[in-house]
């Protein structure tokens, strides 16, 4: 790279989420990094249809930070705004103080959607040279499902329900197939969403409303489930979760609700049978695991489930930007059509 390329500017094309249901794409010209920064040229984001929907619906409450561990989500969510923190890419150019053996390498960022974008070295996550752009998207969403095993803590023999079958959940129930449970079972919705928990090592899947009878019977002649996971992002489901467990069993919400509420019954079977109810936060560390567990290792170990997961076999969409409208507006009309929509960018 000639010394005129590493200070041209970038003209970068960026998703906004203008208002309620509307995002728009604005070009904005980037300047030549810093002594300490690079130039990221995009690959591939991916779209979550949790958190990232909350916020193309403006159902986020306005007091609370998108996200309290990343800078650049600080603030409460106002629009315009952009989104997104999975994003892949190569390192197109570098600042005078960044190691030069880092150009051109293959790195995840927690960035909003962006066709390129500037950045410090330490907001980056260099790829493995064995995982596939399409492979490393997935990584916030991995270290989520990691998080939750760590925080559920399940157990050999134990009976385990997971609530949602959205990416989070299918990548949870992934990874609780390769314990020695005795029973893994998946409620969902969606029909796409169950067969693709059957795929990854479900037992056996179950609708929320039309087979909640039939799963309540199931699991009443075990004595309750031991284990229930929350990933569906719907309030009501923390009542199913209630009705499932047994006594002293153990319920882990995973999912975040945004300004969604609902009424929760914790008197009656929830009070007699001393639920141990927690919420799994993917933004730090439990108090139990900080001693020995850091990002760095968690990370690790999330690139090691990706590489025995292979979660880029959940992508069922991709599109440019150009078409992030559409995109949207399926997640929004139609999720019983997607697993995992991603954003692709042209490289040449």
């Amino acid at each position: 790279m000639t010394d005129s390329e590493k200070t041209t500017p970038t003209l970068a094309q960026q998703l906004w989420f203008s208002k309620a249901l509307h995002v728009e794409i604005r070009e904005a010209e980037l300047p030549a990094p810093a002594a300490n920064e690079v130039v990221v040229q995009s690959c591939c984001s991916a779209i979550s249809a949790g958190t990232e929907m909350l916020v193309y619906r403006g159902q986020i409450p306005g007091d609370i930070a998108l996200d309290a561990s990343l800078n650049d989500m600080q603030k409460p969510m106002e629009f315009p705004l952009q989104y997104g923190y999975a994003c892949v890419g190569r390192i197109l150019q570098t600042g005078a103080d960044v190691d030069a053996e880092l150009l051109n390498k293959y790195v995840f960022s927690f960035q909003p959607h962006a066709s390129h974008f500037i950045t410090t070295t330490d907001n980056l996550i260099v790829l493995p040279d064995d995982i596939h752009p399409e492979a490393a998207v997935f990584l916030a969403n991995m270290e989520t499902a990691v998080n939750l095993v760590q925080d559920g803590k399940p157990a050999i023999g134990e009976h385990v329900v997971v609530l949602g079958q959205g990416v989070v959940g299918l990548l949870l129930s992934s990874l609780l197939a390769k314990f020695p449970l005795q029973q893994l079972l998946a409620v969902d919705s969606y029909d796409l969403r169950r067969e693709t928990a059957l795929g990854v090592g479900v037992n056996k899947t179950f609708h929320p409303v039309d087979d909640h009878k039939e799963l309540l019977e199931l699991l009443q002649h075990q004595n309750g489930a031991d284990l229930v996971f929350e990933v569906s992002g719907v309030p009501d489901a923390l009542n199913q979760a209630i009705d499932l467990c047994g006594y002293a069993s153990r319920i882990v919400i995973g999912s975040w609700y945004g300004n969604k509420t609902a009424s929760v019954a914790l008197g009656g079977a929830a009070h007699r049978n001393r639920l141990q109810i927690s919420t799994s936060q993917v933004s730090t560390l439990a108090p139990e695991l900080s001693g020995r567990w850091s990002k760095s290792r968690r990370f690790k170990l999330g690139w090691d489930m990706i590489r025995r997961i292979e979660p880029q076999q959940f992508i069922s969409h991709r599109a440019v930007l150009a078409e992030a409208s559409e995109m949207y507006a399926l997640l929004h009309e139609s999720p019983d059509q997607v697993l995992q929509a991603v954003f692709t960018y042209n490289n040449d």
